[in-house]
């Protein structure tokens, strides 16, 4: 006879249709903590997955500043870390509906008593007054001019630029000063600021780097539910190139034995497509990432 005090083992979370991360696993400052129970439904499309909501803030701070942990409410931080090629990047959203299961990000909803799992990807903060604040930045007399990174940490192309248009608000700003930058994406939806940044990229002011994880449709829909398709990035590869705008491929995360076999495709159809250089990040599972990718 069993015992009345045995564990039964929960089934693993059935993945959700459209979305990366199949649980809103707890945050590790939450102070409740979640279960699941073992009587709870696990059969596939039971649970309809969360809807996206957009929340608006206004940033408190000013938008560049110099240290070495930056503020969970700073638009645009300086950073130190070696490995780190930039010194200065802006974030105009925070949370990403892409919902890659693997980002590093993930764990800053954790700052905001939020889950790093479904909510990262479905409750989305757009910095409503970064443009400004940027701009008020720039023209200090004490500034110094850096190359600024745009979307490092959540991608500033995600769908929700569609309509709040934050990012194009942003490359406004730095024409008129001469101000380098870079932009990184998975997002096709660039190629409609090509009319900002094909001017700079003529003075040498611009760079883009496209992300390109797998060429696998397949494998990238499990990876990255919401991004564009391996083919959609690469036509956005071609169409920058061609509009004159050096672009670069980010092969991230290289993932062993899922994504990594494919490094070299990658390569060859990112090189066909136009760009002109190449980087490449392991796989990293910091903090509350690490079991939500593994389930």
């Amino acid at each position: 006879m069993s015992s009345p005090d045995r564990e039964y083992p929960v089934a693993p979370p059935a993945p959700l249709k459209g979305r990366g991360a199949v649980t809103n696993i707890q945050g590790r400052y939450e102070k409740d903590e979640r279960r699941t129970s073992a009587n709870a439904s696990t059969t596939a499309g039971s649970t309809p997955p969360p809807k996206t909501m957009k929340m608006r803030r206004r940033c408190v701070r000013r938008c560049l500043r110099n240290a070495r942990k930056p503020s969970s409410r700073a638009t645009v931080c300086r950073t130190f870390p070696p490995d780190i090629p930039f010194t200065t990047s802006l974030n105009p959203y925070r949370g990403c509906e892409h919902g890659c299961i693997y980002c590093f990000a993930r764990p800053t909803h954790s700052y905001l008593g939020l889950s790093p799992g479904l909510d990262f990807e479905s409750r989305i903060y757009a910095k409503i007054n970064a443009p400004e604040l940027l701009e008020r930045e720039l023209a200090k007399p004490g500034y110094e001019p850096d190359s600024i990174a745009l979307g490092v940490n959540t991608d500033a192309y995600q769908p929700v630029e569609r309509d709040l248009r934050l990012m194009r608000r942003v490359i406004q700003v730095l024409p008129d000063c001469g101000h380098p930058f870079a932009a990184i994406t998975k997002s096709p939806l660039i190629d409609r600021d090509i009319d900002l940044l094909a001017p700079m990229a003529e003075r040498g002011q611009v760079m883009a780097a496209i992300t390109v994880t797998t060429l696998d449709a397949d494998i990238a829909r499990t990876l990255e539910p919401r991004a564009a398709t391996p083919s959609r990035r690469l036509r956005t590869i071609r169409t920058l190139a061609e509009a004159g705008i050096p672009v670069g491929v980010s092969i991230a995360p290289v993932i062993p034995f899922v994504t990594e076999p494919d490094m070299e495709r990658v390569l060859e159809a990112c090189a066909q497509a136009g760009v002109t250089s190449a980087s490449y990040i392991v796989l990293r599972l910091p903090w509350e990432v690490a079991p939500l990718f593994k389930d």
